[in-house]
């Protein structure tokens, strides 16, 4: 009989852990933190209470704070960390990995110096290993808590989608396959930053009318964004478009729904950095997606409002009476 297939997560976090714990009811599964009491409290308590309170997780999960013991001998490597450390994280364990395996990213975010997916970091850092992602609206707390969910394995390899599909599945989390890795990719960052505006707008009070409206204007403008550098607009219908959007614009454990709350309270970016412990990629993402609209001159009023008050320039106020008078256009030419 072979050997069951090892999964190997870099990344502690809430998310993380999260799916660690998803993979370790059906495969081995080792998580790499950084931290070695994290670690400890993993393999000792079956817990991450810095991320996630004392919330169970599965008790096959084992954890090392050893990025060698993580990545030498697994079957399959997920990446989980911020995307600011992505590229470094992805440097180290390419010392230790085996050729061919499968490189599963969990991040939304772009790479600020280069504006790269993670997808195409990897593929600069291990070349000849097949890249995709595993994404959808996913809150952590609940799937952890047992409340239904579902998820999005995306990989340009229809066969090496179907061999991960099982890895992360359970009766309460459903794992669908989609070889659109760049429609699929383009959604997480750009939701992240809408979820800020609605954050926003959650701050301010302004009422389900106004929030409904910048969700939906936030879907044209992902879609928009998403379709002009290489996904299929169909991909932003489903789970890791319109779904991540949802869950992360009205979830109060949404981070970056909070950063918008906090800002409409007028914090400062830097306070609201200071005192997180985990990070809101929306926060970074802003500036990379106004860089890239800009090389194809496409519209985007929202991402652009919050970039402006991530970098101080405007008032959370003052970006949302400016959003107020953007002139309508067609609905159906999805320009906001």
């Amino acid at each position: 009989m072979s050997r069951p297939i090892q999964v190997a997560v870099l990344g502690a976090g809430s998310w993380g852990t999260t799916v660690a714990s998803l993979a370790s009811a059906n495969t081995s599964t080792l998580i790499w933190a950084r931290r070695a009491d994290t670690a400890d409290e993993i393999n000792r308590e079956h817990r991450n209470g810095q991320y996630l309170g004392d919330l169970p997780l599965h008790p096959a999960l084992r954890a090392t704070a050893s990025l060698e013991e993580a990545v030498s001998t697994c079957d399959v490597l997920v990446i989980g960390v911020p995307s600011h450390g992505v590229r470094a994280t992805v440097q180290a364990a390419s010392r230790h990995i085996r050729p061919w395996v499968p490189v599963v990213s969990l991040v939304k975010g772009l790479e600020q110096k280069t504006h790269l997916r993670m997808t195409q970091v990897f593929a600069e850092e291990l070349p000849g290993h097949p890249a995709g992602l595993l994404a959808g609206p996913n809150i952590a707390r609940e799937i952890l808590q047992g409340m239904a969910a579902a998820a999005v394995i995306a990989m340009p390899d229809p066969h090496v989608a179907c061999s991960l599909q099982p890895l992360f599945s359970s009766r309460w989390f459903r794992v669908y396959r989609n070889d659109d890795v760049a429609g699929c990719e383009l959604g997480g960052p750009l939701k992240n930053v809408i979820a800020i505006a609605a954050g926003m707008a959650e701050g301010f009070g302004v009422g389900v009318n106004t929030r409904a409206t910048v969700i939906t204007r936030g879907l044209a403008e992902l879609t928009r964004f998403g379709v002009a550098f290489g996904g299929r607009p169909e991909t932003f219908a489903g789970l890791t478009g319109l779904g991540d959007l949802m869950a992360t614009c009205m979830s109060p454990l949404s981070r970056n729904r909070q950063v918008g709350e906090r800002l409409a309270k007028g914090q400062s970016t830097a306070e609201i950095v200071a005192s997180m412990n985990m990070v809101a990629e929306g926060i970074k993402t802003s500036s990379v997606v106004m860089e890239l609209a800009s090389q194809r001159a496409l519209e985007m009023p929202i991402a652009e409002q919050v970039d402006a008050v991530i970098r101080g320039v405007l008032t959370a106020e003052r970006a949302f009476r400016g959003l107020r008078r953007v002139a309508p256009g067609s609905e159906s030419d999805a320009a906001a």
